[in-house]
């Protein structure tokens, strides 16, 4: 989908500060962390929700999860892994994405 921001950025149209790739997912640093680490891990190829995703689509996207965060060093003291699903869930880039939260203690609830 050549208007969506995440294809762009997974097909190299726009430029991003890549921390991961691979054949099948990407992750980037989020341009408006919320957070000292911020990634946004995404499938290359278009999916709009996490209820689109294959199974092996699902372990390439925990692979690299569990990849960048040995690599970023947040493996061993944790982190918070988001996922926003539609518009209710708090969706709002309709490609499937999932926010890579570390280096600093996360409480709960969220908000």
């Amino acid at each position: 989908m050549s208007e969506c921001i995440f294809c762009q950025i997974a097909s190299k149209s726009i430029p991003a500060d890549m921390v991961y790739e691979s054949e099948d997912v990407v992750a980037f640093l989020d341009r408006h962390p919320v957070s000292p680490l911020h990634v946004l891990v995404i499938p290359r190829i278009h999916r709009e929700t996490i209820l689109d995703l294959s199974d092996e689509e699902w372990r390439g996207i925990h692979g690299a999860i569990n990849t960048i965060a040995h690599e970023q060093g947040v493996a061993e003291t944790g982190f918070r892994l988001v996922n926003n699903c539609g518009v209710d869930g708090g969706q709002t880039v309709a490609h499937v994405h999932f926010h890579l939260l570390g280096k600093r203690s996360h409480h709960w609830p969220p908000g």
